[in-house]
């Protein structure tokens, strides 16, 4: 996507937010999603670290509807977006801040902040549960478990996939009980564009994918991935993996696990332990 793409995908909101951050002074923090979830996914970690000091964005990804029920009844506004038309988008919005923003991704989004941070435009990053880019080699049955329902059928590539119930608990909700899981799906659950999932997974097949990370780029800064122990979707056998592909960097670089936890860690009953996590990491590293 050319830059000037990019900001053509911007939206007014996201522009307000960026001119609010800028009039405020204070350390920018922007929260990017991942799949089957919408910037809302954020609101409390919102809540909690501007009580700590920062001023919060929630950019979503080009063309997310604004509400889990219009993305549930209009699901072809998410298809055909790839990690390039994400992570481009997100990086226009970052260069309209005054100054370096701290990051804080879940799932792919955990990804596209280890993207943005290689492309040196962040103070720090947080990535947690991040799905795999190229060099990440462990491929846990869970984790192709949890992307059957997007992978089972190549022509999902350029469609919007839904999760099922049973599907969303499996790779979200695992570590909750059910009546918790049935709320979160009810509350944060969207479709999700095929097209990231089939480049995450041919990462190492492609030299040219999208679904890189630069991890040598010394203005990465400061970076931590938590993990969920008990994640279908990223295991810890992926989150280190991915650790130990940034461990080489000059910036520092640490991993959490986060126990009894599964891949809604960052929106079930236990969330600002995650957050905090994240916090106490930001004041270290910072």
């Amino acid at each position: 996507m050319s830059d000037a793409a990019a900001a053509r995908t911007i939206t007014e909101h996201e522009l307000e937010q960026c001119r609010h951050a800028n009039d405020t002074g204070r350390p920018p923090v922007v929260f990017i999603h991942g799949l089957w979830l919408l910037p809302s996914s954020w609101d409390r970690w919102v809540t909690l670290f501007e009580q700590n000091g920062y001023v919060a964005l929630t950019p979503g990804w080009p063309d997310d509807p604004e509400t889990v029920a219009e993305g549930n009844a209009h699901p072809e506004a998410f298809a055909g977006k790839s990690i390039a038309d994400v992570a481009d988008h997100y990086e226009e919005i970052i260069r309209g801040l005054d100054t370096k923003p701290v990051l804080v991704g879940h799932s792919f989004g955990g990804l596209l902040t280890q993207i943005l941070a290689g492309r040196g435009l962040a103070a720090a990053s947080v990535a947690i549960d991040p799905a795999p880019f190229r060099g990440v080699l462990p491929l846990p049955i869970s984790a192709l478990k949890s992307a059957f329902p997007v992978l089972g059928n190549p022509a999902n590539r350029n469609r919007a996939v839904p999760l099922t119930f049973d599907q969303f608990r499996f790779a979200f909700a695992n570590a909750v009980d059910e009546k918790e899981a049935e709320h979160l799906y009810e509350t944060y659950a969207v479709p999700a564009p095929g097209k990231p999932l089939f480049q995450a997974a041919a990462a190492n097949l492609n030299p040219w994918t999208e679904a890189k990370v630069d991890t040598d780029n010394p203005e990465r800064g400061p970076l931590l991935i938590i993990s969920g122990e008990l994640d279908n979707t990223v295991p810890w056998a992926v989150a280190n993996a991915s650790f130990k592909q940034q461990q080489d960097n000059p910036g520092v670089t640490e991993i959490a696990e986060i126990k009894g936890r599964g891949h809604a860690l960052t929106i079930d009953n236990g969330w600002q332990e995650v957050a905090e996590t994240a916090l106490a990491f930001l004041k270290r590293a910072v």
